[in-house]
């Protein structure tokens, strides 16, 4: 599989809920995914040698991002601030070309900002999943 450049991974939310459009926010210089499904422990006095035991099908799944890059504009800044003021969980679209999209409605728990006095103002966030999250492999 060829190197995927930083740049080209987007940070994308849908127009609106009756919209099924998403317009660019930001491209992502940095980047984590992390998918999490931690099992329930199942583990009894009759457990092979004492090894632990989880149960199939069973636990909670989630996702968290967290990114750094900058706004495509003035608008996209102000649309993401709104969010995380807000409390809402808009429907986000992560694009990572020549791999996959990955789409769901995510809690902005951590919008940072910051730049260097001659340069770009650049944030850092960290979206927590609000719901079910689709994998699509491009």
């Amino acid at each position: 599989m060829a190197a995927h450049k930083g740049r080209d991974v987007l940070l994308r939310v849908r127009k609106d809920h009756t919209d099924q459009s998403y317009e660019t926010l930001a491209g992502l210089r940095k980047r984590q995914f992390r998918f999490r499904a931690p099992g329930i422990d199942a583990t009894h006095v009759e457990s092979a040698s004492g090894w632990r035991e989880l149960m199939a099908g069973a636990g909670q799944k989630s996702m968290d991002v967290s990114g750094e890059g900058v706004f495509v504009d003035a608008a996209s800044d102000a649309r993401l601030s709104a969010a995380f003021f807000d409390l809402e969980t808009p429907d986000f679209e992560l694009v990572i070309p020549d791999f996959a999209i990955i789409r769901g409605a995510f809690l902005i728990s951590e919008l940072n900002y910051g730049g260097q006095h001659d340069g770009e103002l650049d944030f850092s966030i960290i979206l927590k999943s609000a719901g079910e999250i689709a994998l699509e492999v491009i």
